[in-house]
């Protein structure tokens, strides 16, 4: 994958091919500490001990229709590869949890990408899950949470092209308001 959103879409769909109804989203820059964050949370069925140990193997999948899972070993080796880490915590029943830490600096960190289309097709295209998106930067921060956006919005879905445009909207204006810009 050459964007770091990229890795952040996949994990977040094994989460919703995992039963998660909460998947929380976290990107973080601390350009001072020259570290990009990414933790990716969900209440999904989560994976056994021996499903734990395997899944940064690219040949152990649990899916049935292909024999390679690449997704997770990818974003685990993009991570170390500029020095940074990654980790996964799971637990059957209760769900899994994914950090990736970047050296923000390193030549071989890729970029970022774009972030608020990421998070708005997840939100968009998965109506029966709800997301939890943080960004930050350098202290400033802003939220996306869907469960406050059922609450306005009732019965009225997201994939409705006012509500659709308004979260994209949303998204890339806070980001913006954020991080000043900055690309990561």
């Amino acid at each position: 994958m050459t964007e770091i959103s990229l890795n952040i879409l996949d994990v977040a769909e094994n989460s919703t091919r995992a039963g998660a109804s909460l998947v929380s989203i976290t990107v973080s820059a601390d350009t001072k500490a020259d570290r990009l964050t990414v933790v990716i949370e969900d209440d999904g069925c989560g994976m056994t001990e021996e499903q734990l140990a395997r899944v940064t193997d690219p040949f152990f999948t649990t899916r049935t229709t292909r024999k390679v899972g690449l997704g997770v070993p990818f974003f685990k080796e993009a991570a170390e590869l500029t020095g940074g880490s990654f980790a996964i915590q799971s637990k059957p029943g209760k769900g899994t949890s994914v950090t990736a830490v970047f050296v923000l600096s390193s030549i071989d960190r890729m970029p970022l990408g774009d972030i608020s289309a990421t998070i708005h097709n997840l939100v968009v295209y998965h109506p029966g899950t709800d997301f939890c998106y943080t960004y930050e930067y350098d202290g400033k921060s802003f939220t996306l949470d869907t469960r406050q956006f059922r609450e306005i919005l009732g019965d009225i879905p997201f994939d409705a092209p006012e509500v659709s445009s308004y979260i994209m909207d949303y998204l890339t204006e806070n980001k913006l308001e954020t991080d000043g810009g900055a690309s990561l």
